[in-house]
């Protein structure tokens, strides 16, 4: 079975999205089928490659660095989509968005009758904030998010089937306007690789990253940006007075900078740590290092990040918004806050630090409840969502060729 991968993003590093498309494509792959990923330039003139048994096909783009380096637009992808179509012939497609590579292959996809799939990673919030002339008032607020939802709609609605990684983020799907089938499967989680480890060198580890080897850590890893309210963590941080507790935030961002100015405006500035990027090869050994993980962000349709912390055994403090309640029950494996209340998270905080005896509780729930999160469990659900879209010759031919 050939199957193409269409996505805004794919890598290990942007975001949420990138993490699931690598690692829906590597599974499929593993398992025998043909995929192809197709994605912006990053290089503005098209090109491709193939990692890992997946053949990476990109689509000319050109890039909105400065104000966003990282991001690649198609403006007019409908010729070369066609074409890669007609070259391909994809048995079923997969798209991770809706923005405008995904909007042409799904037209082109439905001229030429080919299933389709779609998930969803986004949110309005994700994006509000970046359009501040509209985003300042409620009337024009509220006018932005329905538009934004309805250009949503107008790429989903043309697909047989549509997948969210949360029944949480399924409900929203559903309320803002989606007729077609559609069901929750978790991004999942690489378990083999966010484990726990008992044997890293927890001083050695924090040592390279400035962290306090006697603190109670909270870390935080993921894109430093608005909408992540980091600067919750910070302001609890400031009301709770204590210096035996630090923040870490690992990752890159246009927030940054304001957090770094916030911090130094509450005098944080030694128990607040911006570690930058963290390479592949320290993510692991770093979770394993810190007390616990923080995601206080109020616009999560699962979040990944919070899923590797879990598997390395990480009670988590999570603001109680959107589909984070999925993955953290309060005092279980970590604690809920009020989303973006300050006095709440300093509250809840300040138990987490203070109640060392039950840390090994806290973390072996984290542990059980992310089990049911392994990837290949998300793999094996998609590969059954594909087969029962896909005409039955088909279906008989690749269960035949793997008997």
């Amino acid at each position: 079975m050939q199957i193409m991968i269409a996505s805004q993003t794919y890598d290990l590093v942007s975001n949420g999205q990138g993490v699931f498309a690598v690692h829906l494509a590597r599974g499929l792959a593993r398992a025998g089928f043909q995929v192809t990923v197709m994605m912006p330039s990053d290089r503005l003139k098209s090109y491709c490659k193939v990692e890992q048994d997946v053949q990476i096909q990109t689509i000319s783009a050109f890039s909105l660095a400065p104000l966003y380096s990282d991001v690649h637009v198609t403006p007019v992808p409908g010729f070369q989509v066609a074409r890669l179509l007609d070259h391909s012939r994809p048995d079923l497609i997969h798209i991770q968005d809706h923005y405008p590579l995904c909007h042409s292959v799904v037209g082109e996809a439905n001229k030429r009758h080919i299933p389709l799939v779609g998930t969803n990673h986004f949110l309005p919030q994700n994006m509000i904030p970046y359009v501040p002339l509209l985003s300042r008032f409620q009337r024009t607020r509220s006018w932005l998010n329905r538009y934004i939802w309805k250009m949503v709609m107008d790429v989903f609605n043309k697909l047989d089937a549509a997948t969210a990684p949360t029944i949480t983020a399924t409900k929203i799907l559903l309320h803002n306007g989606l007729r077609v089938p559609v069901q929750a499967i978790s991004c999942g989680v690489d378990l083999k690789r966010f484990c726990l480890d008992p044997n890293v060198d927890r001083d050695a580890i924090r040592s390279r990253y400035h962290l306090d080897p006697n603190s109670t850590v909270f870390l935080y890893v993921g894109r430093v940006d608005r909408e992540k309210r980091l600067d919750v963590l910070l302001n609890a941080l400031h009301l709770l007075g204590r210096k035996d507790i630090q923040v870490a935030i690992a990752g890159r961002g246009g927030f940054l900078e304001e957090l770094r100015k916030l911090a130094q405006h509450f005098e944080l500035d030694r128990q607040v740590v911006f570690t930058g990027f963290v390479p592949h090869e320290d993510h692991v050994p770093l979770l394993n290092s810190v007390d616990f993980f923080a995601m206080p962000s109020d616009a999560e349709l699962q979040s990944i990040a919070t899923m590797e912390a879990m598997g390395t055994g990480r009670p988590v403090l999570a603001a109680n918004a959107r589909a984070l309640p999925e993955l953290v029950e309060n005092g279980v494996n970590g604690y809920l806050f009020e989303s973006g209340n300050a006095e709440h998270a300093a509250r809840y905080m300040a138990a987490m630090a203070d109640e060392s005896d039950a840390w090994g509780r806290m973390s072996r729930a984290s542990l059980e409840r992310i089990e049911p999160h392994r990837i290949q469990n998300t793999i094996d659900r998609y590969i059954e969502l594909y087969r029962s879209l896909i005409p039955v010759s088909i279906s008989n031919i690749h269960l035949q060729s793997t008997a």
